[in-house]
Formats: C-alpha cells, sequence, structure tokens
C-alpha cells in the first residue's frame, strides 16, 4: 500500500467512525442500535457530519503541511472554535471543555507553557482524539526518544498532564506498528512492549498502573461490561483498542465502537483509524466514505499530507 494511500485509509477512517459516532453521543449504551451511517440525533446534524476529532485532526494536519509552532496550531484551534474552521458546514458545535481552556490561556495571551491543564483531571481525551498524524511523521524516525518529544510537543498543547501524554504515546507507536504491517495483536504487542521498555524509569512509569489493562495484554480479553466509553483517556483507549481488536474487519470495529455509547464520536475516530489503517481503503464501505461532509476536501488535503511524510 503506497503512503498516499496509507494516510487516507487512516485518517478517513477516523473520520467515518467519528461520523457514524456524532448522532448518538452521549446516549447510554443499549440504548441504541447503530448499523449504517444515519444523521440528526445528539446535535441535529445531518448524515456525514463529522465533529471536533476530525476538525482537530484537520487543523494539526494543516500545521504540519506548514510546517509551523505550537502558536500556528493553537491559532488553527482557536479558528475552529470561533470562525468554523474545518467544519463540515461552516459552525463549530462540539469542543471539548480542556481544549476550550486551552484555547482561552492562548487567546489571552499566556505563554505555552500554560496553556494545557496538567492536573489529574485534566485527563481528557482531547489530544488523543487528534495525535493520530504525528504516525506518519514520525513512522521513520529511528529514535524513540524523539519520537515520543514530538508527541508530548503537539499534546501538551492543550493536554499537558502525563497520564495524557502516555496515551497518544502508545495510540501514535500502535499505528506506527500497523502501518509497518504487522498483524492487530502484534501491533498491539509490539508497542506496548516498547513503552514499557523506554519509559520504565521516567516520569510516565507512574502512570502505567493506570493503562494496566493495556499494558499487560489482558484488555482484548475484558468483556464487553467491562469496558468503559467515556471522554477520560484511558477509557478512550481502551474502548477504541478492545473494539478493534474484537473485530474481523474494519466495520465491525467501528460499529463495535461506537454501540458502545457514551464519547461515540471520538472513539469512533480512534478506532476508525486503527481500523483503516490495518483494512485499508478497500476495506471501509464505499456508501459511508461518499456521506461524508467534504469529502473531497477531506481527500485533497490527506493527499497534500501524504506528500510532505
Amino acid at each position: 500500500m503506497t503512503l498516499h494511500k496509507k494516510v487516507l485509509s487512516t485518517i478517513l477512517g477516523g473520520a467515518v467512525g467519528d461520523a457514524l459516532g456524532v448522532p448518538v453521543e452521549f446516549k447510554k449504551r443499549d440504548t441504541f442500535r447503530i448499523t449504517t451511517m444515519t444523521g440528526y440525533g445528539t446535535y441535529n446534524q445531518p448524515k456525514g457530519t463529522w465533529s471536533d476529532d476530525t476538525s482537530l485532526t484537520m487543523c494539526l494536519i494543516d500545521n504540519l503541511l506548514d510546517k509551523q509552532d505550537e502558536y500556528d496550531l493553537m491559532q488553527k484551534f482557536a479558528n475552529y472554535w470561533s470562525d468554523g474552521y474545518w467544519t463540515p458546514y461552516g459552525e463549530m458545535f462540539d469542543i471539548g471543555i480542556a481544549t476550550s481552556e486551552a484555547i482561552r490561556h492562548y487567546k489571552s495571551g499566556l505563554p505555552k507553557e500554560e496553556w494545557g491543564g496538567s492536573a489529574e483531571y485534566d485527563n481528557g481525551n482531547g489530544a488523543l482524539m487528534r495525535i493520530a498524524p504525528l504516525a506518519f511523521t514520525l513512522c521513520d524516525e529511528p529514535s524513540f526518544t524523539k519520537r515520543k518529544e514530538e508527541i508530548e510537543r503537539i499534546a501538551h498543547v492543550t493536554h499537558r498532564h502525563v497520564r495524557s501524554t502516555l496515551g497518544c504515546i502508545i495510540y501514535v507507536e500502535l499505528l506506527i506498528c500497523l502501518l509497518d504491517g504487522n498483524e492487530p495483536f502484534e501491533a498491539y504487542e509490539k508497542a506496548v512492549n516498547l513503552c514499557q521498555k523506554q519509559l520504565t524509569g521516567t516520569e510516565y512509569e507512574a502512570e502505567f498502573s493506570a493503562y494496566e489493562r493495556v499494558l499487560n495484554l489482558s484488555l482484548p480479553h475484558a468483556a464487553r461490561k467491562e469496558i468503559w466509553s467515556t471522554g477520560y483517556v484511558v477509557s478512550s483507549l481502551e474502548a477504541s483498542l478492545w473494539s478493534f481488536l474484537q473485530s474481523d474487519d474494519y466495520k465491525e470495529s467501528v460499529l463495535t465502537a461506537v454501540n458502545l455509547g457514551e464519547d461515540t464520536d471520538t472513539i469512533g475516530f480512534i478506532t476508525g483509524t486503527m481500523a483503516g489503517a490495518y483494512y485499508q481503503l478497500d476495506g471501509i464501505p464505499e456508501e459511508w466514505v461518499c456521506q461524508l461532509a467534504k469529502k473531497e476536501e477531506l481527500e485533497k488535503a490527506y493527499k497534500k499530507f501524504a506528500d510532505i511524510c
């Protein structure tokens, strides 16, 4: 698979998962059943509408295309927040609390070290949900330390707590392993083993216990009732990874994720990137892709991004 197709299948896979989850975000598990692309619901948006997961990912892609710094990235986030930049219909309808607070800090003139929250209660999934493009810019970087530092740089603009950043590191390393051609469980095992080896003895080791089920490889064996699907970073990573590892194709992966309820758009997006990376573009239902808002604009941006990776 060419790099262009890898970028397209991974990030487009995320956008499709996002759009599947938008109509049922915040709904309790088993009070609904999603089987295909639907519309309206929670935000009263048309079928194929994607949310902040895709929007902020596109902001990061534009930032990487422009080879700009954290200030440029935050300005793009601010433009999304206030002007509807990279939204389906020119208006923002969804944004996380920690991300909006970080934007306020940026707009007030605080230094970048003070934008993102660093308290334990700041461990939402707002950095995790937009970090996937780094799997492409970092896949040829041989140094784990340099990959980690770049993930930290991008994650910290909105989320500075070590627990949130650890989730981002595990996720990006997993995507890199999938893009390298590994089978799902093999990619998962390689990624978590590498992270534990490289991060033992650092500030991240204190957070290993928060990700115990991920790091000890027991997560795939958990029952559905043991999987939480909230906006907490650990739960979001667990739910996405569990959904991907339980499934045999892209469609099953994202439907499993979205039907967990609660933070359906983000968990659909993250699962969709994993499944898209592995099952490739042909594995994503064409009907769903065609229903995406601004499909052509998304694909054009993905192709431009692939050119610089």
